[in-house]
């Protein structure tokens, strides 16, 4: 299925490992121009010039999404530089799982305030699209009790809120919005293997919660989110896509 993302231009915030890796990856063997930003600027260098083997432009820059004037500058920098933007991806995560106020305000932070301001810094150029799109990741802890009373799973469930606000005020302006919530996602520095390590046990009884045997790689969600940010996905906006092998519970509506 051609996804008609070729020549298109996209952002992916955290494009360096794990998920947002894969996104950049996918987009790329699209034949989509990448921006990816992250902290590591040594990380960022290596994942440009993988991106550009796939015979595609890439750039990159290291960003932190709570720095709000060097990221917006980054956003029209990186625009500059691909020739406009069709494509946002909002994948940047505190990952904060401790329970203390201070998990609590760097949630807030990077995976609201940080995605909040990506928007508000890609949107010009978006707007300027004939295929804008929005993709934030979001996770299924955002949809049901996991892991215990902890910020991310408050955080993530405000961010689906969030854009399906930002898909509703605009949709108006040609631009969609989507949330993707994926599972346990494995990847080798991820934090499950981090849990198969230091965690065996909890590590089990996670990957015994998964009707299909196993936990999700990165690229199965890399597809989800490409599709959502393609014009293949022409009339779904507002909507949170779930990728997570049946391991919810609960019914979506």
């Amino acid at each position: 299925m051609d996804l008609g993302l070729a020549g298109k231009n996209a952002i992916v915030t955290g494009g360096t490992r794990g998920i947002g890796r894969a996104i950049a990856d996918r987009l790329a063997a699209e034949g989509c121009n990448v921006a990816i930003c992250a902290r590591d600027a040594g990380q960022v260098a290596e994942a440009v010039a993988a991106l550009e083997s796939s015979g595609v432009k890439a750039t990159g820059a290291a960003v932190d999404v709570t720095d709000t004037p060097a990221l917006k500058g980054w956003i029209d920098a990186a625009a500059g530089e691909l020739g406009g933007l069709d494509v946002l991806v909002a994948n940047v995560s505190a990952l904060a799982g401790d329970p203390g106020e201070a998990a609590w305000r760097q949630a807030f932070e990077v995976d609201m305030l940080g995605t909040l301001h990506t928007i508000d810094g890609a949107q010009p150029h978006l707007e300027r699209s004939d295929a804008g799109a929005i993709v934030a990741i979001s996770s299924v802890s955002a949809l049901q009790y996991f892991g215990g009373v902890r910020a991310y799973n408050s955080i993530k469930a405000a961010l689906i809120n969030h854009i399906s606000n930002v898909a509703h005020a605009l949709a108006p302006k040609g631009i969609r919005a989507n949330s993707v919530s994926p599972g346990t996602i494995y990847f080798e520095g991820g934090v499950w293997h981090e849990r198969e390590l230091q965690q065996p046990e909890f590590y089990q009884a996670a990957l015994q919660m998964n009707p299909m045997g196993r936990m999700g790689t990165p690229e199965e969600v890399a597809n989800a989110a490409a599709f959502l940010a393609s014009p293949a996905a022409s009339f779904i906006t507002g909507t949170n896509l779930i990728v997570d092998g049946a391991l919810s519970q609960g019914v979506q509506y």
